[in-house]
């Protein structure tokens, strides 16, 4: 076998992977906004439309190729702000990107369990969010913008009674506090207990639909609960926060 003939095996292999890596990355800029949803949209009209070329398929086809057309004019003009951002975070995303160390991990939960029981001798309210594996773009993108190591020091500050950012919720993404003052879907479960306020139907309603680790710092009743797909664990200890987290993040529990 000749050269020529292994680059003209390899040549179309090669192709389809640098298309699946950048066809990756695209959905990755925009995952977390609702452009992502049109997007998954646009990957089953490809397939159909494909499926009718083969096919032979002449109405279906000339009417996908129509609506093609119309679609990509839409879809620029409709969702140019996801577009806009997803563009600009381009140069800011670090493909190579690895996951925490577990030391990091440890170090990070340290801050905020040592921040949630600050905040709750001195009666203050808090709602901190942990991205796990469901991206909170579309949430983080809702707040002030932070990009900050993650500090005891600088959540409370955030959730200091007289901060502009108080009532809102702070989200910590890729071991890094991403925002402050977010907003977050309110639960429509009516069997909720009416002592639950905001904070705690504003975490419920963000863990119906992500996978997020919420911690919520009660300041009425100067206590601490978890909320992780759609279950709240009310009135933890230190301890038993700890132990909560770290067993929703797989990490083993480190013996003291």
């Amino acid at each position: 076998m000749n050269l020529s003939n292994i680059l003209f095996m390899w040549k179309p292999i090669v192709e389809i992977f640098i298309l699946w890596i950048v066809i990756y990355h695209i959905i990755l800029f925009f995952e977390g906004t609702r452009a992502v949803q049109v997007m998954r949209g646009i990957v089953i009209l490809l397939i159909a439309f494909f499926l009718f070329q083969k096919l032979d398929f002449t109405i279906l086809d000339w009417l996908m190729t129509k609506l093609f057309g119309i679609s990509v004019i839409a879809i620029l003009v409709i969702f140019h702000p996801e577009i806009r951002q997803g563009l600009a975070r381009l140069g800011q995303r670090n493909i190579f990107a690895q996951p925490l160390k577990e030391e990091e991990l440890d170090q990070m939960l340290k801050e905020i369990i040592k921040a949630a029981e600050n905040l709750c001798k001195d009666k203050e309210g808090a709602l901190i969010v942990i991205e796990k594996n469901d991206p909170l773009n579309a949430y983080i993108e809702s707040g002030v913008f932070v990009d900050a190591r993650v500090t005891a020091e600088l959540i409370e500050a955030v959730f200091m009674r007289n901060s502009i950012l108080h009532d809102g919720g702070l989200v910590v993404q890729h071991g890094r506090i991403a925002a402050a003052g977010c907003i977050f879907p309110l639960t429509e479960n009516q069997e909720l207990n009416r002592i639950f306020g905001t904070r705690h139907r504003a975490a419920l309603g963000l863990s119906e639909e992500t996978d997020a680790i919420i911690i919520i710092v009660s300041e009425e009743r100067q206590d601490i609960s978890l909320v992780y797909r759609k279950r709240l664990y009310k009135d933890l200890s230190r301890e038993e926060l700890v132990s909560q987290i770290k067993e929703i993040i797989k990490l083993k529990k480190e013996n003291d």
